[in-house]
């Protein structure tokens, strides 16, 4: 399977993953942390994280997947919602909340 296959997969296995550094437990950049935190502020309680330092084909593969340049990446649904930043936009307005409990 190339790695632009397992990312599809991951993506349609899980409504809620966010390819990060790290992983929720023991996020490795302050960006992919940020993400955890505003998952977890909008009361998800479990979400798939995948951690693309373990994997240099994963973290460039996601990268091109989403034609973003930056980890980590937030997909709800099979839907690429953004960064952390998007993530942090859309929580203060009220749309992360609302997308994570469709």
């Amino acid at each position: 399977m190339s790695t632009q296959e397992t990312i599809q997969k991951l993506i349609e296995e899980n409504p809620v993953i966010l390819f990060m550094k790290g992983n929720a437990q023991f996020p490795q950049c302050g960006f992919s942390s940020r993400a955890v935190s505003i998952l977890q502020s909008c009361g998800v309680e479990k979400f798939a994280a995948v951690n693309v330092l373990d994997d240099p084909d994963l973290r460039q593969g996601i990268k091109d997947f989403s034609k973003w340049p930056t980890i980590p990446q937030l997909y709800v649904k099979g839907e690429f919602v953004g960064g952390s930043d998007i993530m942090a936009e859309m929580f203060e307005n009220g749309e992360l909340q609302e997308l994570l409990n469709k």
